[in-house]
C-alpha cells in the first residue's frame, strides 16, 4: 500500500499562509502539516525528523514548503533544508515567502511573453526600472531581470538609504549589479522612466505609483506590469485585466494584476505537482520559479 503524501509548511510567520494550504491539497499533497514561529536553527531539526521517519519509500512521498514574508530568510532555510538531507533520505524542497516568488515568476513570464509578441527578444539588454522596490516581490523582479540580462535600477519611493541597502544586499547575494534611483518626486519619476524600457510596478495594495501623464513621456518605454488589484492601480491606465493590452497616450502595453496572478497560480501548482512526481529532488526558488513559469505559457 503507498504511503500517503505529506507537505511539511515551514514558516517564520506567526500563522501559515491558508493559501498555500490550499495550493498544496488542490495539487494532490494528501496531508500538510504546518510548523509556524519557525526559527533559523530549528529547520534542520525538523527537516532530519520528518525525512528519517518514513524510510526510503515513504521519504518519496514527502516534500517540504518553506512560506513565511521575508525573502531572505526563505533562501537561508531553503539552503538550511537542503544541508539537512542525508542520502538516500532526501525530499524535495520549495520556497515561496508570501508567494512572492511565484508572483515575480509569473510577472516577468508575462513581461518576457509581450516583448517578444510586440518588440522581438526577451529581457537581454533591456533597461527595467523596478517600483515598489522593497518588497519580496519587488526584490525577487529585480534579481530574475538582471539574471537574465537585464539592466535593472530599483527606484526609490521616499528614503533611497533602504533601497541601497537592498540593491548592496542582492547584489552580492546573487552576482548581479543592480543600481539604486530615486524616484521620490514625479519629476524624479519621469526622468526614470525616459531611460526605462521595461517599468514594474510592485508597490503596496491601493497605491499607484505611476500616472498617465508620466508615461507619456517616455518615449521608449515598451511594457508596463503592475501586481496591484486593489484599486487604485500601481500604474494608472493599466487594467486588472490587462494582458498586453496598450496604454492609452503611449506606446507601451500594459499588464495587470489578474494576467500576473494566474501565471503565478499556474506556477505554485505545478511546482508542488512537480515535487510529488519527481524521483529527482528538487530544491525550488525564484529562479526555478521563473522557468516554471516561462513553460506555463
Amino acid at each position: 500500500m503507498e504511503k500517503v503524501s505529506i507537505l511539511h509548511l515551514i514558516t517564520a510567520a506567526k500563522n501559515a499562509s491558508p493559501f498555500d494550504v490550499n495550493m498544496a491539497y488542490d495539487a494532490g499533497f494528501d496531508k500538510i502539516m504546518p510548523y509556524t514561529n519557525v526559527e533559523m536553527n530549528e529547520v534542520a531539526g525538523l527537516v532530519q525528523d520528518a525525512i528519517f521517519s518514513r524510510g526510503p519509500s515513504g521519504v518519496k512521498r514527502e516534500s517540504v514548503f518553506i512560506g513565511g514574508r521575508d525573502i531572505d530568510v526563505a533562501m537561508d532555510m531553503l539552503a538550511s533544508a537542503k544541508k539537512a538531507m542525508v542520502p538516500p533520505f532526501e525530499v524535495s524542497v520549495f520556497a515561496d515567502p508570501s508567494g512572492a516568488f511565484t508572483t515575480a515568476a509569473g510577472m516577468m513570464a508575462k513581461v518576457e511573453q509581450h516583448l517578444t509578441k510586440n518588440f522581438g527578444g526577451d529581457l537581454n539588454g533591456r533597461r527595467v526600472s523596478v517600483f515598489g522596490a522593497t518588497g519580496p516581490v519587488g526584490g525577487c523582479t529585480a534579481v530574475i531581470a538582471a539574471k537574465y540580462g537585464a539592466t535593472v535600477q530599483m527606484v526609490s519611493h521616499r528614503n533611497i538609504a533602504d533601497v541601497q541597502a537592498k540593491v548592496d544586499s542582492y547584489n552580492a547575494r546573487y552576482g548581479v549589479n543592480i543600481a539604486a534611483v530615486d524616484g521620490a518626486s514625479d519629476a524624479l519619476k519621469v526622468e526614470v522612466l525616459k531611460n526605462t524600457d521595461i517599468a514594474l510596478c510592485a508597490a503596496a495594495a491601493g497605491v499607484q505609483v505611476l500616472s498617465l501623464a508620466q508615461m507619456a513621456q517616455a518615449k521608449d518605454l515598451k511594457i508596463v506590469a503592475d501586481v496591484n488589484a486593489v484599486p487604485p492601480t500601481g500604474a494608472e491606465g493599466v487594467d486588472v485585466f490587462a494582458d498586453g493590452s496598450a496604454i492609452a497616450g503611449t506606446g507601451a502595453f500594459g499588464i495587470g494584476a489578474l494576467a500576473i496572478g494566474n501565471v503565478k497560480y499556474k506556477t505554485q501548482h505545478n511546482l508542488l505537482k512537480l515535487m510529488l512526481a519527481s524521483e529527482k529532488k528538487q530544491y525550488l526558488d525564484f529562479l526555478s520559479a521563473f522557468e516554471m513559469a516561462r513553460k506555463s505559457l
